[in-house]
Parts: structure tokens; C-alpha cells; sequence
């Protein structure tokens, strides 16, 4: 018998399972109510669009859109990015999904025992890149005047602070101008990096857009967008805005990774994008989320137990539940999944494991039509507890 924990590095030992993941291996989605996952609404995929540009792409590009390609990116896809954004190409570079340019950034920047700055709660899949590189995770209480609540020491520490400003995921929440200047201002004192993923920033149901930390402060910026949330995330593209001097050492990471982004898949969406079917396609997703944002929003309010509070995001993908202190989410989900209805446990979203007494629902997947069933089965599992 091989002793298969003598070969395994040291970093195996800090891999975080994702319990949505679990999730979904063992389960069949279309069997429950799932407020689970970070999926898209199908129904917002543009297939026919896809079908045509495909056909459209390979006729343009030949043999070039299956071939090897530049580790940036195609060249076509940047420029439609340049375009859109108003970044210059040499400042942003194509990655393989925005869960790889966390990695990606994470990797350049950060040794075992380095300090990460975040938000907490934060996005699991962030906190499972940390992790993975032994970092020393250190959650802040925010960015108002009186401070973020960590050290001077700790700050000073610091190789970056992770931060979803639009919409975060899991809280739905979003920065302030004002909080978003005092990160700026904490980056500059303490000197390090401000990591911005912005995955969910064209999803605005409600509310005025914020400028972007990159915008405010590009020299210090590495901003991550994606086209899982605004086109189809099987096509897992991504993309960083950052200076030239750090997006050369992700250039360099990422030859050692995948060599380059799926070039089909660039060419596909530098089309969708140049052609306008982009912001088309967006205008109707974003009266479907609308439209799902708000009835998750009534329904909570009709059924769930008196105790219990939620987030009221203006975009984005998700709610956040706290639920009175005594009841632990992660105890009672066994019951909720017995009955048919998923979630996932807030604590998963909190570096150190706590408020056992959250939840996050996701309001993009569930069809309309099941979302009542769902939050009335989830409520009254909650209610079992009181």
C-alpha cells in the first residue's frame, strides 16, 4: 500500500471544501427548492446568440480561433474590454474565470503567514484561495472613520484586502464612496494592495452606480470582472484591470497554469460585446433579477418568523439572513434538505467560522414559480427551531 500522506504537500492540509459544492454533488437541483448556489437564471443565457456567433467567429478567425493563443488574451477581446471600461489594453489582462484571478492574485502577492485584509463575512471561494496558500486571513469591521478594527501592526502586515464593494457576496451589501475612499486612504498609509472583485457590479436593480476603488485608485488596484454573471459562466472568462507592473507577474503565473484563457470562448465574447448584444441580453436580466430580488423580498416579509432579519440589496445575487442568536444554521440544514429546501450556512462566510446563526439565500436560480413553496418550507423549518 502506497502511504499517501507522506507524498501530499503541506498545502493540501489547508484546502478548504466548499460546501455548496457538496451540495450540489449530492443532490439534483431540479428535485428541491435551491437558494443554495451562485447560479445565473438559464433563461438569461443568449443560446441563439451563441449558435450564431460561434458560426460567425469560426468563419472570421478560421483555424486562429482553436489554436493556441496569447497567455493576456486575444487581443479582440481586451480592446472590446478597453472600449467598454474605458481601460487601456495594457492594463488588463484576460484570466480563466474571476475565481482564478483571486487565485492568481493571490499567488504573486502572498507567502505562508502573510496577512490578507477582508471583509467577514467574504466570498467562500476567496477565503478558499487564502487558505490554499497558508495566508493569515484578518477580517476587518469595516471602513468609517473610526477605523477598520484591526492593528496598526496588522495593517502594516498586510500584502492586500480582498473586497467585493457591489453587492457582496454573501451580504449583498455595498461600500460607500465615503468607505471606499478610506480603503484607498488605509492602502496608501499601510502600502498594500486593494484586490476588487466586482463580479456582480452590472447587476443594479435599484440605487445609484459608486465609482469603482479602481477607478479612484488605479496605481493600488487589481479589479476583477467576470462574464459568468452578464453572458454564460460555461464560457469561464474573466478579466483584471491592474498596473502594468503587477499584471506582469500574473502573466508570468498564469503561463505555469493554463498558458492561456479557452480562445474560442474570447473570440465568441469580444463579439457578443462589439456587437451590442451584450448590454441587450443585460437590460433583460436585469428586469428578470429585478423582478425576483423583489418578490424573495415580499415573501420573506409574509412568512418568516418574527426573529428574523435580511438584507435589502440593490443588486446582485443574494440575500443575507440572521436569524435570533440560539439557532444554528449549519445544525438544521440536514432538516431543510429533508424537506426541500437548500441554503447555505453563513459561518462558511466568516474566516473564523462564526455567526452559526446566518444564512445566505441566492434569488437568480429558482424558477419564479417555486420561490413561494421554497421561502414558506424554509420558514417553517426555521420556525421548528423557535
Amino acid at each position: 500500500m502506497i502511504d499517501y500522506d507522506r507524498l501530499f504537500s503541506k498545502d493540501t492540509g489547508n484546502f478548504m471544501r466548499s460546501p455548496v459544492r457538496d451540495i450540489f454533488r449530492k443532490v439534483d437541483l431540479s428535485a428541491i427548492c435551491s437558494f443554495a448556489g451562485g447560479y445565473p437564471d438559464a433563461a438569461t443565457f443568449p443560446l441563439d446568440d451563441i449558435r450564431e456567433l460561434c458560426a460567425l467567429v469560426l468563419d472570421r478567425y478560421g483555424a486562429k480561433a482553436v489554436q493556441y493563443g496569447a497567455t493576456q488574451g486575444v487581443t479582440e477581446l481586451r480592446q472590446a474590454i478597453s472600449e467598454r471600461y474605458g481601460v487601456p489594453v495594457g492594463n488588463i489582462q484576460i484570466t480563466t474565470s474571476s475565481q482564478q484571478g483571486i487565485d492568481v492574485c493571490t499567488r504573486i502577492l502572498t507567502d505562508p503567514g502573510d496577512v490578507i485584509l477582508t471583509t467577514s463575512p467574504t466570498y467562500l471561494g476567496a477565503l478558499q484561495s487564502f487558505k490554499s496558500y497558508r495566508a493569515e486571513i484578518v477580517p476587518l469591521q469595516g471602513f468609517g472613520e473610526d477605523g477598520c478594527g484591526a492593528a496598526p501592526e496588522v495593517l502594516g502586515r498586510a500584502k492586500f484586502c480582498y473586497v467585493i464593494p457591489d453587492f457582496q457576496n454573501p451580504g449583498g451589501t455595498t461600500m460607500s464612496l465615503a468607505e471606499r475612499r478610506q480603503l484607498v486612504a488605509l492602502s496608501e498609509k499601510f502600502g498594500f494592495v486593494i484586490v476588487e472583485d466586482a463580479p456582480y457590479r452590472e447587476l443594479r436593480y435599484s440605487g445609484e452606480a459608486v465609482p469603482t476603488i479602481w477607478s479612484l485608485a488605479p496605481e493600488r488596484t487589481l479589479h476583477l470582472g467576470t462574464f459568468s454573471k452578464i453572458f454564460a459562466p460555461g464560457f469561464r472568462l474573466g478579466w483584471i484591470f491592474g498596473p502594468e507592473e503587477l499584471l506582469d507577474k500574473i502573466y508570468v503565473c498564469k503561463q505555469s497554469l493554463d498558458l492561456c484563457p479557452p480562445i474560442l470562448d474570447q473570440y465568441i465574447a469580444a463579439e457578443f460585446m462589439r456587437s451590442g448584444r451584450l448590454d441587450q441580453n443585460l437590460k433583460k436580466s436585469l428586469e428578470l433579477y429585478r423582478g425576483k430580488r423583489d418578490l424573495m423580498l415580499s415573501l420573506l416579509g409574509e412568512y418568516m418568523p418574527e426573529g428574523v432579519r435580511w438584507t435589502h440589496p440593490e443588486g446582485g445575487l443574494f440575500l443575507f439572513l440572521t436569524l435570533p442568536e440560539r439557532l444554528d444554521t449549519v445544525a438544521m440544514y440536514d432538516r431543510a434538505l429533508a424537506a426541500g429546501v437548500a441554503y447555505v450556512a453563513g459561518s462558511f462566510f466568516y474566516p473564523d467560522g462564526s455567526h452559526r446563526n446566518t444564512m445566505r439565500l441566492n434569488f437568480s436560480f429558482l424558477d419564479s414559480s417555486r420561490m413561494e413553496e421554497g421561502i414558506k418550507l424554509l420558514a417553517d423549518v426555521i420556525a421548528s427551531y423557535l
